[in-house]
């Protein structure tokens, strides 16, 4: 077999993947060289990643690469450690441009720093001046910015509106997902009625509580139940129409241990939507504005996490996606159109290597960008997923991960043959 029928076979059927040579699915063999070419694009000695998979991370143009500098790694935050907010132009050799700062943040999603949707030049992340958390909206070029009174998570389509949980109560009860500076003040309570998750308005600054916790806690069957479970929300995410968002309602037992619910409404709160009842709900995407992408198990006889379409409705699962072959623990989102899914693993084997990889739906193949090494001592809280991002014009895919002794920097995977 020659290379030419080698790589045609490969991306026909198999699972690009590995190092050396190695079998793919249907016992095609291909070499480390069918990986696309990557570079890092931030260097040391100051170490820097961007965090969550759904946030918008280049601009519009694709020239333009968000990121986040620090000068130390493997501890936690504390309320007097502020990380530096940067941008990577890549038509400029990489050059990092500075363009603020925030004392707001976490190791895995960073301060929530994303492009605006709708601008062509604002970003926004959160920060903490005084005692409140609160976020910054800047023109990058202009150099104009203004502060809203409230943090934000999730940012709508159209720019102009936020959702956003309890980063206070996130903190109190998952280490390394809240953020240092304020406690919370329901500590006591397991299901406060003044705390959940939030509207904000990004034009006037006004925030209202749309969704309480005292609200959710009674909302259906919470599978297993039990005195004492303390109640919060994390990771919400709007649909591609701005009409509804996603939420996990998760639910800590008093031994440290947590069921998630995956639910879905209204912006204002209403037609509350247990999508996902069971407990067992984790990383998700919108492939489009009525279907969830997300990771569950015990459903259609699996009892292993897998990747299952859901329609936006109570119990509404579809069916499941790249079963065997697409990673069941990822973080998932797809590209432009919609033909392919973007995902990646947490670390296997004894090299602890992280695969992202992309997943063509139609055919059922897979195609790993390559391997990254994660050294023992990223672990926990200060873990580094590599959590991919792609380009507006799908050219590019960013990851996180440490590169030789620099610590953690961002890696540009150029997937343009890939998808092409």
């Amino acid at each position: 077999m020659n290379a030419q029928h080698t790589r045609r076979d490969l991306l026909r059927t198999g699972i690009a993947s590995a190092t050396g040579l190695i079998a793919g699915r249907h016992g095609i063999a291909y070499e480390k060289s069918e990986y696309p070419s990557t570079r890092v694009i931030t260097h040391g000695p100051r170490h820097h990643w961007f965090g969550y998979y759904d946030k918008l991370q280049f601009d519009p143009t694709s020239r333009y690469v968000l990121g986040m500098q620090i000068p130390f790694e493997h501890r936690s935050p504390t309320a007097d450690d502020a990380i530096s907010i940067g941008m990577v132009d890549l038509n400029a050799n990489d050059r990092w441009i500075d363009l603020g700062q925030s004392k707001a943040w976490n190791w895995q999603q960073g301060c929530m720093l994303q492009w605006l949707p709708g601008s062509k030049s604002k970003v926004i992340w959160n920060d903490r001046t005084g005692d409140r958390f609160v976020s910054r909206i800047l023109d990058v070029h202009s150099g104009e910015g203004r502060t809203i009174p409230h943090p934000i998570y999730s940012v709508s389509p159209d720019g102009k509106s936020a959702v956003t949980p309890d980063f206070a109560r996130i903190a109190a009860v998952r280490q390394g997902y809240g953020y240092a500076g304020l406690n919370d003040s329901h500590e006591d309570n397991l299901a406060p009625a003044d705390s959940g998750i939030f509207h904000v308005d990004l034009e006037t600054g006004r925030s209202r509580l749309i969704l309480s916790l005292a609200d959710i806690a009674k909302w259906g069957d919470i599978p297993k139940n039990a005195p004492g479970i303390k109640h919060y929300f994390n990771h919400l995410l709007f649909n591609p129409d701005g009409s509804r968002f996603i939420a996990l309602h998760r639910w800590r037992y008093p031994n440290g241990s947590r069921l998630t619910r995956l639910i879905t409404a209204r912006t204002d709160g209403s037609d509350i939507r247990i999508v996902i009842p069971n407990g067992y709900a984790s990383h998700f995407i919108w492939r489009d504005s009525e279907h969830i992408l997300s990771q569950s198990k015990n459903y259609r006889g699996n009892t292993n996490w897998g990747n299952f379409l859901f329609k936006d409705q109570n119990h509404g699962i579809v069916k499941q996606v790249g079963r065997g072959v697409l990673d069941g623990s990822g973080h998932l989102s797809y590209l432009p159109g919609n033909e392919w899914i973007l995902n990646d693993t947490y670390p296997q084997g004894a090299d602890r290597l992280q695969t992202p990889h992309l997943y063509h739906v139609a055919s059922g193949r897979r195609v790993d960008l390559g391997r990254f090494h994660l050294p023992k001592i990223y672990t926990g809280e200060w873990r580094v997923d590599t959590h991919p991002r792609f380009s507006p014009d799908s050219r590019y895919v960013c990851i996180d991960a440490p590169h030789e002794n620099e610590g953690r920097q961002l890696h540009l995977i150029d997937i343009s043959k890939i998808v092409a």
